[in-house]
């Protein structure tokens, strides 16, 4: 008679437990691929500002077109969390999120950059964009700086954040124009907040702001006034957008030779009584401009994480966050953030730089400036 291993089923001894059966996990095809980002498309030609004269009707139509543009480029970023760590194409994740493109912080100080410089020219300061970088990444955050500095610091500082019309945040951004005293902080945060809600839509919505802020600002020295009323144009838009924060826009392209008029080829200035269809002239070609520049930065930026897995320092993620985060990062930075060697810091953007990761922006043998 054959024995069985297995006891009577009658028995109380307790059957032998059945051994656990091993999970095999799954991994992915290649965790060291980098993710995707997704394909910026240029403006279209029919939706660019040429220049030419269209009327209320055409600058409005080019705005929203432009806006529209780069409203979609700011809500269709790769949201890896979503789509899981090891997912090899993440470019339709986190679209019905909203969220930004990993190197939104770049182009917005990249513009930030740009606008600053605008405003110095506008100012008759004589700091161009190379010095007004230099001046901010080279002599150390928080110091004394140029009137051009502070403006540059203006946008840069706003443009990291989300920002409300209250008093004390237009008193910051009093000090960094250099017209504090001049200001009725409170009174112009009320009268901004009034605008407004009157507006309907974000370009009514900057409008409204740039024609109380003017009257508000009558004893401010009259470019300061316009500067000031550029950066919150730029914030009354962002705000109707719901962009988690101001992109600098305006200030980029005020002075553009697209935008002069008449037989002087006057520039155009908030206290015209047809300043918004100037202001929807401006936004039309920023927002052309701004989405350049992303398409730009995307394709920097995919070649930035395809080197990523290339890369032997063990600090360089770090550094990495800090290139799409900013316009451009010092090797003395990068080591004290990423507690790297100055040396191993060097090594690193060399290495980058090898790879076409990153650009070197400063075209000097030291005290190099690096960035997409």
């Amino acid at each position: 008679m054959l024995e069985s291993d297995s006891p009577h089923p009658l028995s109380l001894e307790p059957a032998p437990m059945a051994r656990p059966r091993r999970v095999v996990r799954s991994r992915p095809l290649n965790p060291s691929r980098p993710p995707n980002l997704p394909e910026i498309q240029p403006l279209p030609r029919w939706a660019r500002l040429n220049g030419g004269a269209g009327g209320v009707r055409n600058a409005m139509f080019l705005a929203g077109a432009g806006i529209a543009h780069l409203d979609q480029i700011l809500r269709a970023g790769a949201d890896v969390s979503s789509a899981g760590r090891d997912s090899v194409d993440v470019s339709n994740a986190g679209k019905n999120f909203g969220v930004e493109p990993v190197f939104s912080g770049a182009l917005r100080q990249r513009l930030a950059l740009t606008a600053a410089a605008a405003c110095a020219r506008l100012a008759r300061l004589r700091e161009d964009e190379a010095a007004l970088r230099d001046a901010e990444h080279l002599t150390g955050y928080g110091g004394e700086t140029s009137p051009a500095g502070r403006l540059h610091r203006l946008f840069r500082l706003f443009a990291s954040r989300s920002v409300k019309f209250d008093a004390a945040t237009l008193a910051i951004a009093a000090e960094h124009v250099g017209a504090p005293s001049a200001m009725d902080a409170q009174g112009l945060a009320g009268a901004l907040r009034d605008a407004m809600i009157k507006a309907d839509e974000p370009l009514a919505a900057a409008a409204r702001v740039s024609e109380a802020a003017m009257h508000c600002l009558a004893a401010v020295p009259a470019i300061d006034a316009e500067i000031f009323v550029l950066w919150l144009a730029d914030v009354a838009l962002a705000q109707k957008l719901g962009w988690k924060a101001p992109i600098p826009l305006l200030a980029t392209v005020v002075a553009h030779p697209a935008l002069r008029r008449g037989q002087n080829g006057r520039r155009a200035r908030p206290r015209d009584s047809d300043w918004s269809t100037a202001l929807a002239g401006a936004y039309a070609l920023a927002a052309g401009e701004a989405i350049d520049v992303a398409g730009a930065l995307s394709r920097q930026t995919q070649k930035l994480l395809d080197a990523a897995p290339k890369l032997r320092a063990k600090s360089a993620a770090p550094v990495i966050e800090m290139l799409l985060a900013d316009d451009c990062v010092t090797p003395a930075r990068a080591a004290k953030t990423a507690r790297l060697s100055d040396r191993g810091a060097r090594r690193l953007f060399d290495r980058l730089i090898e790879l076409r990761a990153v650009r070197e922006l400063s075209g000097r043998a030291s005290f190099r400036l690096y960035g997409l």
